[in-house]
């Protein structure tokens, strides 16, 4: 069975040309909806690391996402809390003992989702510098190399072309046996390769089944060629889901958050974003109304249709479904009370 989890809004919401989704960028706001999640039965939450507002425009508010995380582990009991991480930001032995340090506070139930950077106008404001593509996925290879050394190692040394460590100690490990687990994403030769050899599972945009099915199986071969077990690593997609009572319902929503304004603060950070990632799709405005290409899995439509497409993502090999939704306390208690019921009860395809 495929599992669904959710990105936690920390935006205050995910539609690029809607001005209030009644989604506010709060903590509170957001432990609701971690905890709504959590009774639910969602499997997973997401936080983004970005210090910009990605979705509304940088001059509007956005949470910290690792104080996030900290804060939320104590206040939920069995979803999975992943928290993004982009390695300008931060060190990475100083990273590993925080994970660790959040994996014992969830009881073992923090997860990181490694992520290369592609916003060069908040990279600068924040760090003062920027690095060109290949580049990035470089230091990204050496920051997991080193939170992996220091979560199964007594002592742990380092020495590349961006870090270098010396006899280090951590402890306490991580609760979880073989550390904190590392998704990440990308679409690029650079990028596929680095998480084949560094990473444990694959974070994916949104896309069709036969695409999904495609990055799945490339991703895997990848694995394999790295001396890997591809069976060990899972697979996830992003995907903003409407779920109505009526089809006609689901659709006339999507043409409402699909009417794009071009002038939305919104968009300030598409240029950015198509200029600094190397896309294996073209992606327009319409596109990136929602963020995370999440309207092509097309999840859109009544409960029963809603399970038909996801089960189709399992079959491809899809373990992990992130949702957006809007607004998203009241669509995360629709989704768990329509569609994770007859998710768990569909029968299993062989």
């Amino acid at each position: 069975m495929i599992d669904l989890g959710i990105w936690l809004p920390v935006f205050g919401g995910w539609l690029r040309n809607v001005d209030d989704e009644g989604m506010p960028p709060t903590f509170a706001y957001n432990r609701k909806v971690a905890q709504a999640a959590d009774a639910a039965g969602f499997s997973t939450m997401l936080i983004a690391e970005l210090n910009l507002n990605d979705i509304n425009g940088p001059s509007h508010p956005a949470l910290e996402c690792w104080t996030t995380a900290s804060a939320l582990a104590p206040v939920t009991d069995d979803i999975r809390i992943m928290a993004a991480i982009r390695p300008g930001f931060r060190e990475p032995a100083v990273t590993a003992k925080m994970a660790s340090n959040i994996d014992h506070i969830s009881d073992g139930r923090f997860e990181i989702n490694l992520v290369s950077a592609w916003w060069e106008e908040e990279m600068k404001m924040y760090v003062g510098d920027w690095l060109d593509h290949d580049a990035r996925y470089d230091r990204s290879a050496e920051f997991v190399q080193i939170l992996k050394g220091l979560w199964s190692q007594e002592r742990f040394s380092f020495d590349g072309d961006f870090y270098t460590i010396e006899d280090t100690i951590l402890q306490p490990k991580p609760v979880q046996s073989g550390g904190v687990p590392v998704y990440a994403g990308g679409g690029s030769e650079e990028g596929r390769n680095m998480i084949a050899t560094h990473c444990d599972h694959y974070l994916m945009h949104g896309g069709t089944v036969d695409k999904i099915a495609g990055d799945i199986e490339d991703l895997r071969e990848r694995r394999a060629e790295k001396v890997h077990d591809p069976d060990e690593m899972k697979f996830g997609m992003a995907a903003y889901m409407i779920c109505r009572d009526s089809e006609q319902e689901a659709r006339e929503e999507l043409d409402r958050i699909t009417t794009v304004d071009y002038e939305a603060e919104g968009f300030d950070s598409y240029d950015d974003f198509v200029e600094h990632s190397e896309l294996d799709s073209e992606v327009d405005l319409k596109d990136y109304s929602v963020s995370n290409r999440g309207l092509r899995p097309d999840l859109v439509g009544t409960p029963d249709q809603i399970v038909e497409k996801l089960n189709a993502y399992a079959d491809a090999g899809l373990d992990l479904v992130l949702l957006q939704c809007s607004p998203m306390l009241e669509e995360v208690q629709r989704i768990g009370r329509e569609v994770l019921p007859r998710l768990k009860s569909a029968p299993v395809q062989g």
